[in-house]
């Protein structure tokens, strides 16, 4: 098992940016591929990005390529997701998410089906 805490989440106006991170103990980190997840009210969780276990692969929802950043870093057993040129559209809940396995081949990163553990979230609110 792994556990993982979200942290960094916070207000900040659009065009502002915002590190979360993912903090994560328990069984071998490497072990895992992370992922990246939101959730507005009243709306389904949805994909943000995804990370292999060396940070070698990534993968993004179209609607924060180019703007989010998502890393990794072993050593800390932490992931984090850099956000840049926030919109108020990008106000959310922010899980992080974590499955077993150094890529994704086999599954679909994208659903939140595919993680076995989850983070508890944290709130990023954007002001227009």
């Amino acid at each position: 098992q792994v556990q993982l805490v979200e942290s960094g989440g916070g207000l900040v106006q659009a065009g502002g940016s915002l590190s979360v991170s993912c903090a994560a103990s328990g069984r071998t980190f490497i072990s895992y591929f992370m992922g990246w997840f939101r959730q507005a009210p009243g709306k389904e969780r949805e994909f943000v990005a995804a990370i292999s276990w060396n940070g070698g692969s990534t993968l993004y929802a179209d609607s924060v390529k180019g703007r989010f950043t998502i890393s990794r870093d072993n050593a800390k057993n932490t992931a984090y997701l850099q956000m840049n040129s926030l919109k108020p559209e990008d106000t959310a809940v922010y899980y992080c998410a974590a499955r077993i396995g150094i890529n994704w081949s086999g599954t679909y990163p994208q659903i939140p089906s595919a993680y076995a553990f989850w983070g508890q979230g944290t709130q990023v609110t954007v002001s227009s």
